[in-house]
């Protein structure tokens, strides 16, 4: 071990509140994709932030809500298995909305792990300062409310994600945290997603970007064939319905996402995207799992 400094760090907050934004911005590349629509994250991705002395694994989470299907369900197992034998725990709220039910929920969850708690306000590109000040404020509250003792060292950090601002002093605060341990990952390595999920994950996110707002929870999207530069994807919905709505007119749709997602892979690469239905798939357990969530 030497001198190594170790830990994981697991990011932790309802749904659209900025989770994967902060975990990019800490790690100052995209490991997990973002999307204005909630619940965007459906597994548990890690990356590595590696500073001299330092290594720090950071969990993105999906969001933790109250689950309408069995997709939902699994969503929350993810999060209860990422706060499981941590370090640091961040849980992330939204400082243009009221500290509400949700987030009381996830500073619960947060004070009853054994680890260090940092709080994250984001989004204070978006908020007033009074907002933001009324937001730490709910915060101290709700998590007192939670059974924190006085004597627990629980630190607030407002800042916002997108612009970076603050992000810096969050790092510092985090990485101080650590204790002395091992080399989880090697030095090269920036997380730890495979690359046909990320390749998957790109094209879900292109589509996030352009579909109506009945589609986004009906998406997924899975690799069914790597023979580089070859990949197929499929992409899942629940009734025949969508179909046509991911193609778009003429296929307009699936060319753009196509090419959107072959800008962000090494040149020559070739994507085919195929669209099927799995009906009700959010409700069947064995597709969700089939699909790797």
């Amino acid at each position: 071990m030497g001198d190594l400094r170790s830990g994981f760090v697991t990011v932790v907050g309802r749904p659209n509140v900025g989770k994967s934004t902060l975990v990019n911005a800490i790690l100052g590349t995209k490991v997990t994709i973002t999307s204005p629509r909630p619940n965007t994250t459906r597994r548990t991705v890690r990356g590595v932030l590696h500073r001299p002395g330092v290594q720090a694994v950071v969990v993105d989470t999906p969001g933790l809500h109250r689950p309408k299907s069995a997709l939902g369900a699994r969503l929350n197992d993810h999060v209860a298995e990422a706060l499981d034998d941590i370090d640091v725990c961040v849980p992330v709220l939204d400082a243009t909305a009221a500290v509400g039910p949700g987030d009381r929920l996830v500073l619960a969850r947060a004070v009853d792990s054994p680890a260090q708690i940092v709080v994250v306000v984001n989004k204070l590109d978006h908020a007033p300062r009074p907002d933001v000040l009324e937001r730490l404020a709910q915060a101290q509250a709700a998590v007192q409310e939670a059974g924190a003792p006085p004597e627990r060292v629980i630190e607030y950090f407002p800042l916002s994600a997108r612009t970076g601002e603050g992000v810096p002093a969050l790092v510092d605060a985090v990485l101080a945290r650590l204790e002395p341990g091992p080399a989880y990952f090697p030095d090269d390595m920036v997380s730890d997603v495979p690359e046909a999920f990320w390749v998957a994950e790109l094209v879900r996110e292109q589509l996030l970007a352009h579909v109506r707002e009945e589609l986004p929870h009906a998406i997924a999207c899975r690799v069914t064939e790597w023979e580089w530069p070859v990949v197929r994807i499929d992409i899942v919905v629940e009734r025949e319905s969508q179909k046509g709505m991911v193609i778009g007119r003429g296929g307009a749709l699936l060319k753009e996402v196509g090419s959107a997602v072959r800008a962000q892979l090494p040149p020559g690469a070739f994507v085919e995207l195929r669209v099927r239905v799995e009906k009700h798939w959010q409700q069947r357990p064995d597709v969700i799992e089939r699909l790797g969530y």
